[in-house]
């Protein structure tokens, strides 16, 4: 090695390092109650809903067919330090776009290893306990996740490995895993809003916008909606509408360009119960009949715009379901106290007249074969995203300045 060059020699000796055991004890799981729950509580408390031994079971029992949970907890002499949730998908032809429109009529399909959530959006894959240094245990989470790739050999062989929606703050963190061959991929930005501080009802949140964008609402939204003989209402009892939920969210879902789940008609009634007093559907109904749905969940200090679906024949007449839908979802944010409201990664002009700001996310992305795994990153850097449009809905105010 003194022959080579510091720089490299100082590289080469790291990622040598880092493709040794990290040091940590590493207890990897099908299911979450084959690990110390107790223990898992005591990293995941008070942190995301989405680490939460209630959540995760819930979807152990009721989650997507083709999704198979995988845990690790990672331990060191002191006790846990870090909880790792992990998703083994099976995609297919099935999961991308329309079949009429589909060029490639090849058979196609992959297990992909994912370390994160791919019902949510957000660093949802790794939960570090308070006090630990997430740089020191992110090694720790490369070889959770090479030692269950390694193990799935024998139901059948995992070839990439994704770790997904990777925010600012993780980037540094997590940058062990470049040096383990993974590829850092921009995907689209998680759309926030953060409310000014004199927002506690929906009405201020209408004062505080220019005029412009106020008159916007009445006029494009709300008047049309109500015009049209819509109300919005909260279900109290999710079981006796979960078939109906169920159609909204397919006709919604199977108009995604990139599915690579699919929900099924009890997961509504068990998120609901999992969720409890942490969550809300609120529902557009014409007379007696829903014509769509959105699900608001408080998860700590922040309120996500998580699921939505509604009635597409509907909204092509005219009617502004999903905007009024979204807007019933900020409102419920406001309910539950929460300043910052997270919109998720679509329809992001819409989103952008609302006040959110483009919030930028990535994936670390590895394949096991060497020479694919060189050419997967440039590869998927190719693919184009759509960026979000720069939009001030809000007056120009030093305190809305201070808020946003």
């Amino acid at each position: 090695m003194k022959l080579l060059p510091p720089r490299l020699n100082t590289r080469l000796q790291l990622r040598k390092k880092l493709r040794r055991a990290s040091g940590f004890q590493i207890a990897i799981a099908h299911r979450l109650r084959q690990l110390n729950v107790e223990d898992w509580r005591s990293v995941t408390a008070g942190q995301s809903f989405y680490f939460s031994p209630e959540y995760l079971q819930m979807i152990e029992a009721a989650g997507p067919a083709n999704l198979e949970p995988r845990y690790a907890l990672i331990s060191d002499d002191d006790g846990p330090r870090a909880t790792v949730c992990m998703q083994i998908v099976q995609v297919s032809l099935d999961h991308l776009g329309e079949q009429r429109n589909r060029k490639l009529k090849v058979p196609f399909k992959e297990r992909v290893l994912i370390c994160g959530n791919l019902l949510s959006y957000g660093q949802h894959g790794v939960c570090f306990a308070p006090g630990s240094t997430p740089a020191e245990l992110w090694p720790a989470v490369a070889e959770a996740l090479y030692r269950t790739r390694r193990s799935e050999k024998l139901d059948g062989q995992t070839n990439v490995i994704l770790v997904k929606d990777i925010l600012e703050a993780d980037k540094m963190p997590s940058a062990c895993l470049g040096e383990l061959s993974y590829s850092a991929v921009e995907t689209e930005p998680n759309m926030v809003l953060t409310l000014p501080e004199d927002v506690h009802t929906h009405d201020d949140y209408l004062a505080s916008l220019a005029s412009k964008y106020r008159n916007a609402v009445k006029s494009q939204i709300y008047k049309p909606f109500e015009a049209a003989g819509f109300r919005i209402e909260r279900l109290d009892q999710v079981t006796p509408f979960s078939a109906r939920l169920q159609d909204l969210y397919l006709q919604t879902h199977t108009n995604a360009k990139l599915r690579p789940f699919m929900l099924e008609q009890e997961y509504w009634p068990a998120l609901a119960l999992a969720a409890a007093a942490s969550i809300a559907f609120h529902v557009a109904v014409k007379g007696s009949q829903i014509y769509g749905f959105v699900v608001t969940l408080k998860d700590a200090e922040t309120a996500v715009v998580w699921h939505i679906g509604f009635d597409r024949e509907t909204a092509a007449n005219g009617v502004p379901l999903y905007l009024r839908l979204l807007h019933a979802s900020l409102t419920q944010a406001i309910d539950f106290r929460c300043r910052r409201v997270s919109f998720g990664r679509t329809a992001l002009a819409p989103k952008a007249r609302i006040g959110c700001r483009p919030e930028p996310m990535q994936i670390w992305v590895r394949h096991r074969q060497p020479l694919l795994n060189q050419a997967i990153g440039p590869l998927l850097r190719l693919i184009q995203h759509e960026d979000a449009p720069e939009c001030s809905p809000f007056k120009k105010t030093a305190n809305h300045s201070e808020g946003l």
